[in-house]
């Protein structure tokens, strides 16, 4: 039996789990189901728990390469414009958990965890390799891909997103979670913007049933902009039925979202006016993570939004993923000789669950305190005035990943 780890999937979770199994010494293989590799989507917040994993696998410099580092994180009313509160980020964020809170396009990060792994002589890729069925036995796995290619290994890590073809098997039939919610994205030229919208913050507008949130990649050379409104694709927007959102106009997700939002503030108007090629997704989870089993089972292990998909509102979604993939690192690290998989894959579990679990329950907490309307709404507004940075803050989190656990 061939002695690598086979991981499914070659997104940011995916070629994250290969470079921290590869970093620590363990052959693995990539199956990737597309003909590239590649990277859709917009923006990425990296919190200092997931920055620090970078740096630990050497990326620093990478990073700072193409990411940009907020000064700040403040939340306004996406009405009255009003600041409702302020969490120092920069120099604070460095100083209070020993790495910056950074933003990136989603394709810098994805590009420079291929460019590492593509360092790794032990990391091999496959493309147009989309997993069919595995079978497990004493020895190892055996993976079968829809084109009928073979692939052998002692393990195998499910990191083939929300609708996971590993998940699908090792966990049986569980359909995805409509959250009602759908997401707009966009980029925006900070040329296009008035100065004052131009600062190196990450600013979230709440509103009733909707928020918004932008900030600066690619070293403030453009601005990612979300967002997010309660709905149903082809149901009061704007009057389309089409299912596929792809297919809409830019000129019809504008429209759609300005009816949204209603009576925007000024500012908030000017940075969607501002957005380029929209593009709109409905959002989708599963319930938080119930226990160590449904996050390994023997030599199968899952990985990313395969095990906990996220809703967006804690910014957590590659972190959570990034921090799944160091803790497989350090594990294989910590073990010498022969390896008990299922034992390795039983520590990780107890590692991640319940963390993973907790990321999952607090971002759906807080899509209902963004969209909050009539006396919740008010008592938000209260508690950030009053509260200040200590309601904004996120200690337990920030200073993760945690330690391994026995």
């Amino acid at each position: 039996m061939n002695s690598q780890v086979i991981i499914a999937g070659g997104g940011i979770g995916g070629l994250a789990c290969a470079l921290a199994l590869s970093r620590a010494g363990q052959p693995v293989q990539v199956l990737e189901q597309a003909s590239r590799l590649s990277e859709v989507g917009a923006g990425i917040q990296l919190g200092p728990n997931a920055v620090r994993v970078l740096h630990d696998w050497g990326l620093a410099d990478a990073l700072t390469a193409c990411a940009a580092f907020p000064e700040s994180l403040q939340v306004r009313d996406a009405h009255s414009s009003a600041t409702l509160g302020q969490l120092r980020l920069g120099a604070q964020a460095q100083a209070r958990y020993g790495k910056p809170y950074a933003t990136i396009h989603r394709a810098d990060l994805h590009g420079l965890l291929l460019k590492a792994l593509r360092e790794q002589p032990l990391a091999t890729i496959a493309l147009d390799a989309r997993v069919s069925s595995y079978e497990e036995s004493p020895l190892g796995i055996t993976v079968h891909c829809e084109d009928d290619r073979v692939f052998e290994g002692v393990a195998l890590v499910g990191a083939d997103g929300l609708w996971s073809r590993v998940r699908l098997q090792l966990l049986g039939a569980q359909p995805v979670r409509a959250s009602g919610h759908l997401a707009y994205r966009g980029l925006v030229d900070p040329a296009r913007l008035p100065a004052a919208l131009r600062r190196p913050v990450v600013t979230a507008w709440l509103g009733p049933r909707l928020h918004v949130v932008h900030y600066p990649v690619r070293r403030g050379e453009i601005f990612n902009l979300v967002a997010v409104v309660e709905g149903v694709i082809g149901q009061g927007h704007g009057g389309h039925v089409d299912s596929d959102p792809q297919s809409w106009t830019h000129e019809a997700h504008a429209a759609d979202l300005k009816r949204t939002l209603g009576p925007a503030c000024a500012d908030l108007m000017a940075m969607i006016d501002a957005a380029q090629e929209w593009k709109l997704w409905a959002l989708n989870d599963r319930p938080p993570v119930a226990g160590a089993d449904e996050h390994a089972r023997g030599r199968v292990a899952l990985l990313g939004d395969a095990a906990h998909p996220l809703r967006p509102y804690l910014a957590q979604g590659a972190a959570m993923a990034i921090e799944d993939a160091w803790t497989l690192g350090q594990l294989r690290s910590a073990t010498q000789g022969d390896i008990d998989w299922s034992a390795l894959f039983g520590r990780y579990a107890r590692t991640r669950w319940a963390r993973n679990a907790r990321v999952q329950a607090r971002s759906e907490r807080n899509g209902r305190i963004f969209h909050a309307d009539g006396l919740v709404r008010l008592g938000r507004n209260a508690a950030m005035a009053m509260l200040g940075e200590s309601l904004l803050d996120q200690a337990w989190l920030y200073s993760g990943p945690p330690p391994l656990a026995d």
